[in-house]
């Protein structure tokens, strides 16, 4: 259950990096909101980490949550942001993402 819990931690710091984003693109109200998106985003990833690491192991847990969050921040990159999608970032998007799967595999 906890490493559903971690997953969805790793979804949040996806959210409020993607806020962070969208906020620099703004102005004025609009940037407020995405501010505040942003903090909620921010509030719920580290609460959720928290309850994860209740059990996980916590060098696990952290680096799963980072890494579900670098890799989901580069797929928003990519399909929100127009960010460049190249063989090189690909290889080390996919050598991330079999890391983070080795770790769960490693892990108790």
């Amino acid at each position: 259950m906890n490493w559903i819990v971690l997953i969805i931690a790793g979804l949040f710091e996806v959210g409020f990096t993607s806020c962070l984003g969208k906020a620099r693109e703004t102005t004025g109200t609009t940037s407020a909101l995405w501010m505040g998106g942003f903090f909620f985003c921010l509030t719920v990833s580290m609460f959720l980490l928290m309850k994860a690491t209740q059990t996980l192991p916590l060098g696990t847990a952290y680096a799963v949550w980072t890494g579900i969050g670098a890799v989901g921040t580069v797929l928003a990159g990519i399909f929100f942001f127009q960010e460049p999608v190249g063989l090189w970032r690909m290889v080390f998007l996919f050598t991330l993402i079999g890391s983070i799967v080795g770790l769960k595999l490693v892990s108790h």
